[in-house]
């Protein structure tokens, strides 16, 4: 097995007219009290050059960041344009940010990076490029040969974990698509995640009902009877600790959060609501069922304050306090 905790991460830039520059460069100016390993970014060097009080130097490989890191921001260089305007989202961005997302989850697959941290991009620029997927993190699962559906995004922070078991779909095609094995394979990925990327032993795992209620025995839906229970069953005859489907209204106070490790709900805004309010500038996106180790800030690009030396890097930061934490502990509990 690779030392890959030996490894600087890469940070691909996102897009360069967003805020990620400005995060990364902050990040690493707080490296030394916020305990951060060596990383790089990765994109065009001009992006980072005149960042406020931050000195940058330029790498040809992976290798350099560590020399570097102490003394400057190191940059891998790999897109040759004039500076992004900072809120001014160009086709041209959003190629220099999937090209340095390629590149940072081919250095990671490659085992020259010990972990990637993927800044916000602006989709709506990339589709407009060809991009096909609907995120970075199904782009990066397919790099690594994994299905889609078998990478599945966990969002965390200090004090709760969630799995939106379905994520960027319309409201009213979730029933469709919450299905009895979408159910199986998101507990098997939080539960396997939980043991080799946060060191619990044994995980506990709370399952959020779809309906009002969960579904009041049926008579304010049935999907948790149909759809939920079978799926619940299966998993309990494998050993997995994980609870009958809870009413969403009440399982996130902090006493209810005491008793489980991760939440798994049914839809995007049922997960993401309550990390955003509890963990809004220190909740991380961290990908599971990767043969590498993903983060990102959960955050967007925010146009809107881009160049204005306002933008807070505790979530970037958290991000990459998150990776070294999943690297070091997959060292110990199997890679």
């Amino acid at each position: 097995m690779a030392d890959w905790d030996a490894k600087p991460f890469a940070i691909s830039c996102g897009d360069p007219a967003g805020v990620g520059p400005e995060i990364i460069g902050k990040s690493w100016k707080q490296r030394v009290a916020a305990g951060l390993k060596p990383f790089f970014a990765i994109g065009n060097f001009a992006d980072f050059k005149n960042l406020s009080g931050i000195p940058v130097q330029k790498i040809d490989q992976p290798m350099e960041a560590g020399d570097a890191f102490q003394q400057a921001l190191p940059v891998l260089h790999i897109h040759e344009a004039a500076a992004a305007i900072p809120g001014e989202a160009t086709l041209d961005g959003a190629q220099c940010s999937l090209h340095a997302l390629e590149i940072a989850s081919g250095l990671a697959r490659s085992g020259d990076a010990g972990a990637v941290i993927t800044a916000p991009v602006s989709k709506t620029q990339l589709y407009k490029i060809g991009f096909r997927y609907p995120g970075q993190t199904e782009f990066v699962s397919e790099r690594c040969g994994i299905a889609r559906e078998n990478a599945v995004m966990m969002l965390a922070g200090p004090t709760l974990r969630v799995v939106p078991m379905t994520t960027h779909i319309a409201l009213h095609d979730v029933p469709e698509h919450f299905t009895e094995s979408l159910i199986v394979a998101c507990a098997r990925a939080a539960e396997k995640a939980l043991i080799r990327s946060f060191g619990i032993e044994k995980p506990r795992i709370a399952i959020a009902g779809l309906n009002p209620h969960a579904g009041e025995n049926g008579n304010l839906g049935h999907e948790e009877q149909r759809v939920m229970q079978p799926a619940i069953a299966k998993l309990r005859e494998q050993g997995m600790n994980i609870t009958d489907p809870l009413p969403a209204d009440t399982m996130f106070h902090e006493e209810a959060r005491s008793k489980y490790d991760v939440a798994l709900c049914p839809y995007h805004d049922q997960a993401l609501i309550p990390l955003k309010t509890l963990h809004f500038f220190d909740g991380v996106n961290i990908t599971l069922g990767l043969p590498i180790v993903r983060t990102s800030p959960d955050h967007g690009t925010a146009f809107d304050i881009a160049g204005q030396d306002i933008a807070d890097p505790r979530s970037m930061i958290a991000a990459i306090q998150m990776a070294a934490t999943a690297v070091s502990n997959r060292q110990t509990y199997g890679h």
